[in-house]
């Protein structure tokens, strides 16, 4: 028997919601490219209900325990003597979200002699050192495309948010109490005619690209691998081969590219410099991406209009983190992927891998990041934080 150790996040703090704001949410079956959304052989939870909290347990425990697993929950996972840290050694399985993330360091990898396989219930699987995991024997996998389409959602809505002056015009109205129209338009346009643009085409980027499509804005876009020129066209989409070339040309970045070396602090003052005074930056990616200091530097000297995104390190972000406070951000917790509808998929995906693995199964190839015990069936994919 396996013990399986999940590391959530906190339930809310009025406690577990007795009931929902809807009674049911869309079936989703499949995705672009035709992969087919998660197909466990059951669940045991009701979609549309928060799972991705302790009290939720990803739906899971019923499944596990009838089994004869023991599973553990718990959203303590930092500090001397955290849960994570005391029941990992004799775990076989570790469960984590890029939302409240285990970090499972080259260190706890190697205090767990048991452990043999780690899953991200979502996408982005950075918080697992991917060297100490293969030298390990372990496999990595994570839930691929079940919330990138709940992302490229909250990117569209943050530009939206910054362009428009959103935030500022709602405290207007609740915090403050009053009707300052000229106040709440004096940093206010249109997103009609502007450059917009994304680092990083995968499939949470070519989503933002193409919600976007419909708001009469030129699109460009930066990646490694070009994009068809079907999709150039159809789009309308100009390329750019580095992204210095793409922050120059722009008014608003959407950033979707993985984190590695190469990306790391990218977005430093001299980047930033280099984009029109004025612009906006979202990041739903990775916050090392930016550096973190030259963004709120760039915000405070006006060359950036706007800041928003929901990732930060580390999460979640000490109480006197510098984005708290920076002036003209949208900033969310990290919560873009984990909306009630994404939890349904991401929570059954999750459960479809538990079930293969524990029988001897193949996993499908592309929730496989790291295929330590030859389960990829055709093969494990090529790892991405991005979706």
């Amino acid at each position: 028997m396996a013990k399986i150790l999940a590391v959530l996040y906190p339930d809310p703090v009025g406690g577990y919601p007795p009931d929902y704001a809807r009674d049911e949410i869309p079936t989703i079956t499949g995705y672009p490219g035709g992969q087919t959304a998660p197909t466990p052989e059951a669940i045991d939870f009701t979609p549309g209900q928060l799972l991705g909290c302790v009290s939720g347990e990803l739906g899971l425990r019923r499944f596990l325990e009838e089994r004869g697993h023991t599973f553990v929950v718990t959203s303590d996972k930092e500090g001397a003597g955290s849960t994570l840290d005391r029941e990992l050694p004799d775990s076989d399985v570790v469960i984590s979200q890029p939302f409240w993330p285990a970090y499972l360091t080259p260190e706890r990898i190697a205090a767990a002699p048991r452990l043999k396989l780690a899953i991200t219930a979502g996408i982005g699987s950075d918080h697992v050192d991917l060297p100490s995991a293969i030298s390990h024997g372990m496999t990595v996998a994570e839930v691929t495309y079940s919330n990138s389409i709940s992302v490229s959602e909250h990117a569209v809505m943050q530009i939206l948010t910054l362009v428009r002056n959103y935030l500022p015009s709602h405290e207007w109205v609740t915090a403050k109490k009053g009707w300052n129209i000229a106040d709440s338009a004096s940093r206010a346009y249109d997103l009609e005619g502007m450059d917009v643009g994304v680092l990083g085409s995968g499939r949470i980027g070519q989503a933002v690209l193409r919600r976007l499509k419909p708001f009469d804005v030129t699109l460009h876009y930066c990646d490694v691998h070009r994009l068809p020129q079907e999709v150039e066209e159809e789009l309308g989409l100009t390329y750019h081969p580095d992204a210095r070339s793409l922050a120059s040309a722009i008014d608003v970045l959407s950033i979707h590219t993985p984190l590695h070396p190469q990306t790391q602090n990218l977005f430093d003052d001299e980047l930033i410099g280099a984009m029109k005074r004025g612009s906006y930056i979202v990041n739903t990616a990775r916050a090392l991406i930016v550096s973190r200091d030259a963004v709120v530097r760039a915000l405070n000297s006006g060359r950036l209009a706007g800041y928003a995104g929901d990732v930060w390190y580390p999460q979640p972000p000490p109480p006197d983190h510098p984005w708290r406070t920076m002036p003209y951000e949208a900033m969310t917790p990290h919560v873009s992927g984990t909306t009630l509808s994404a939890q349904a998929r991401y929570s059954a995906g999750t459960r479809e891998i538990l079930e293969h693995w524990l029988d001897g199964r193949p996993i499908r190839p592309e929730y496989l990041i790291v295929d330590g015990g030859g389960l990829a069936g055709a093969g494990a994919r090529s790892y991405t934080v991005a979706g």
